[in-house]
């Protein structure tokens, strides 16, 4: 009998609590003024037909109340080139969604472009609405492009570049390796702009040449087909420009590159005259020279894992450079600069060959490393180094150069540097 009414108490005792519970009251959701992590969300340079990463804002109740909002939808509709993500809602209006006082909700939006006829960029706006009335503007740069990418059945691992008909009026955009076959001349000109996805590369075959000649307001780009904050300086993006074996007549001058794993990699028997150029945000080397020619001047290379590496011999003057060394992305156990005649290409066999040249004149080699310089010598092969009028961090002239803001990615000299009025007379 206990056990009989002790499980008719229970029975009334859930029955009792469920009638006290209560369901939820929502303050009028006109009242409450939502608060957002930005003002605007804007995309920066979105390839017609690539879309984007994704972008995050989160929307705050700071209220003392409850509120649901009967929905949340763009202004545009299906017709929009945005996407939302509404806590999971991926619809294209999220219904009756709930925000407790004090609490916040994440938004997640992509862009993406429809290709047209410009050639200029152009925008795309659009606007989260919130049915309390408020609005979160939205916008992204769109731009059409050239795209290179390996055509169905390809047979080799790229895709080749038709030199006689490349455009200068869109910016080109690299989703596969690609390649100046031999025989061929690429010839950039002011403001040309090459982007590279994850894995794509720039290729200049042997006996072939890349003549990229920009102007200081006009330099030629090769960057990363991200552009989101995130993206914008991140190192390691797309692969290199690789000048392979004995490719020779290549010139740039006016050209930023950026966001490689190496930026510019030369090998054997290859020539490369590069001056007034930017190599910066790169995973490995900004400049490999393997048993190569090299003459690089008023160059600035910055923010890769090492400035410059100069392996298996050589002919290599650098005049006015500045490599400063301050990564910052990862621990950074190399030093900025390396020379050595030899290099291992198996764990019983290395290249080597003499090191004709490795000359540094009127340059600054600097960084956050006791010592940015190191030297490898094998016995048998010529080893000619030489620093003339050079800073160079652990060197004879060990001093500060005084950048103006490295943190700014501002490397010009303050006044009062001990580099200014000392340069090599030419």
């Amino acid at each position: 009998m206990r056990k009989v009414l002790y499980v008719v108490m229970l029975a009334l005792a859930a029955v009792v609590a469920t009638g006290c519970q209560r369901d939820t009251v929502y303050a009028d959701e006109q009242s409450v003024q939502l608060e957002f992590s930005e003002e605007k969300v804007t995309f920066d340079t979105v390839f017609a037909t690539m879309g984007t990463t994704t972008r995050m804002v989160k929307v705050y109740n700071r209220s003392r109340n409850d509120i649901e909002l009967s929905s949340v939808t763009l202004k545009h509709g299906r017709s929009s080139r945005f996407r939302l993500n509404v806590d999971g809602d991926t619809s294209m209006t999220a219904h009756n969604v709930e925000l407790q006082a004090g609490d916040s909700m994440h938004i997640f939006i992509q862009a993406n472009i429809d290709p047209n006829e410009s050639n200029a960029p152009f925008l795309r706006t659009d606007s989260i609405m919130f049915s309390n009335g408020q609005c979160l503007p939205l916008e992204a740069y769109g731009r059409n492009a050239i795209y290179h990418r390996l055509k169905p059945g390809a047979t080799t691992w790229f895709d080749s570049i038709d030199c006689a008909n490349f455009r200068h009026d869109r910016p080109h955009v690299f989703l596969d390796p690609a390649a100046v076959l031999e025989g061929n001349t690429l010839t950039l000109l002011p403001g040309d702009e090459l982007y590279f996805a994850a894995g794509a590369m720039l290729v200049i075959d042997s006996a072939a040449s890349l003549v990229a000649v920009g102007t200081a307001d006009q330099p030629i780009l090769f960057s990363s087909v991200r552009h989101d904050p995130w993206y914008r300086t991140l190192p390691g993006q797309w692969q290199t420009i690789w000048f392979y074996n004995y490719s020779v007549g290549n010139v740039m001058r006016h050209c930023v590159v950026e966001n490689a794993v190496g930026g510019l990699r030369c090998y054997p028997g290859s020539g490369l005259r590069v001056s007034n150029t930017v190599v910066r945000n790169c995973s490995d080397a900004g400049i490999i020279g393997q048993d190569a020619t090299i003459k690089g001047d008023t160059m600035l290379v910055y923010d890769c894992l090492s400035s410059l590496v100069l392996i298996g011999g050589g002919d290599y003057r650098f005049n006015r450079c500045t490599l400063a060394n301050y990564w910052n992305y990862s621990t950074r156990d190399t030093v900025g600069v390396i020379i050595s005649n030899y290099y291992p290409i198996s764990a019983t066999e290395l290249y080597a060959n003499d090191m004709v040249h490795a000359d540094f004149k009127d340059c600054i080699i600097y960084g956050n490393r006791p010592r940015e310089v190191a030297i490898g010598k094998l016995d048998g092969f010529l080893m000619d180094t030489a620093f003339v009028h050079s800073i160079v961090r652990g060197g004879s002239w060990d001093v500060d150069p005084m950048f103006t803001d490295v943190s700014g990615d501002d490397y010009s000299l303050q006044d009062g540097s001990p580099a200014i009025g000392i340069g090599y007379p030419y």
